[in-house]
């Protein structure tokens, strides 16, 4: 059977696991897939555009597991009490095509895109970094600031948002993790001063210059989470001109990311080749660097297998009949037929 995961299962787990732990857990398994690149089938994800959002497939393969998420992303829906960003996804074996776990992925791909954030300012950061600014204070605020306190060290952050309750909420959801601060700044600027990481993660989907050239000084690495999707940016370009600029995928980023407002031969490095060491991720303390994030479908097949290797056999989530078990495979029709009708060999 299918085993199903969903979202009152991975909320018990979490709460008993730690979301910090699962966080540095889930950035490994990352980690791990990143680095068998040319094993995996990649292609850009395939996105449904409307005037008030945006709907999502992003499948991955190895050759031996499938994965896909389906995902939304619908700023308006926060006006509305709803979800900004939802999301469901499911694995399945390649030698059969049956499905193994069909899971949410809400929780999940806020998880994943701070490990990944986590797992790229690892390589990126200067080694000494323990400020972070975050601008845009939103539902993904907590598991970024989760996870750069766990994987990096960082103490203290230095929160914006242009409602003040989000960062109002963002630091009693937090007041209680040791050796981490939040800080309520009154403005971007002041959210900077001083920041050795800058994390935006705003949601509008409008081509924004939340970040101006002269706000980021040299040495600092910037994870941009926000634009995520075409006509949808935070930084002004002149920062990524003077900077190292990492991607996920050069050919969905291209489309999608911050440089979608560069030339298309825009010098960008790519996260596996960085976290390979096959090139650095910075060059010197002085260097700015840039991870512009906007989620790849191999950190989802990633999460995806971390939840079928280490939480199905924790005991989470249930199976679930999605496929039909049938004595006679080709007899489907047995399914439906009346009880104790015979049914005819099918060849």
């Amino acid at each position: 059977m299918t085993h199903f995961i969903d979202v009152p299962d991975l909320q018990r787990w979490l709460r008993r696991r730690g979301v910090a732990s699962v966080l540095v857990e889930m950035a490994e398994a990352i980690r791990q897939d990143y680095l068998r690149w040319e094993a995996f089938e990649k292609a850009p994800r395939v996105a449904s555009h409307s005037p008030v959002g945006v709907i999502e497939l992003m499948p991955a393969c190895d050759g031996v597991l499938y994965g896909f998420k389906y995902v939304n992303g619908h700023p308006k829906n926060a006006s509305e009490g709803k979800l900004t960003v939802m999301a469901f996804g499911l694995l399945a074996e390649v030698d059969t095509g049956y499905p193994l776990l069909l899971s949410e992925m809400t929780l999940t791909t806020a998880l994943r895109t701070a490990a990944t954030s986590a797992l790229a300012a690892q390589a990126m950061a200067r080694p000494d970094a323990r400020c972070m600014a975050l601008i845009g204070n939103g539902a993904q605020s907590e598991f970024q600031s989760l996870a750069f306190h766990a994987l990096l060290g960082i103490e203290r952050i230095q929160a914006y948002d242009v409602d003040p309750a989000a960062t109002a909420r963002l630091q009693r959801n937090l007041a209680q993790v040791p050796g981490l601060r939040i800080e309520a700044m009154p403005s971007v600027a002041a959210a900077l001063a001083g920041a050795d990481i800058i994390t935006t993660v705003t949601a509008d989907k409008r081509q924004a210059t939340i970040l101006t050239d002269a706000m980021v000084p040299a040495g600092v690495h910037l994870n941009a989470v926000g634009g995520d999707c075409p006509g949808k940016t935070e930084l002004d370009p002149a920062i990524l001109k003077r900077a190292r600029v990492v991607v996920e995928l050069e050919a969905q980023t291209r489309d999608e990311g911050e440089i979608q407002q560069m030339p298309a031969d825009f010098p960008v490095l790519e996260l596996w080749q960085v976290l390979a060491g096959k090139v650095p991720g910075r060059a010197d303390a002085r260097e700015v660097t840039v991870f512009d994030s906007v989620g790849f479908a191999l950190e989802d097949f990633a999460a995806l297998r971390y939840l079928h290797t280490r939480a199905v056999p924790d005991g989470v989530g249930r199976p679930l009949a999605l496929v039909p078990a049938l004595d006679d495979p080709r007899d489907l029709f047995s399914l439906v037929a009346p009880v104790g009708a015979m049914t005819a060999d099918v060849i």
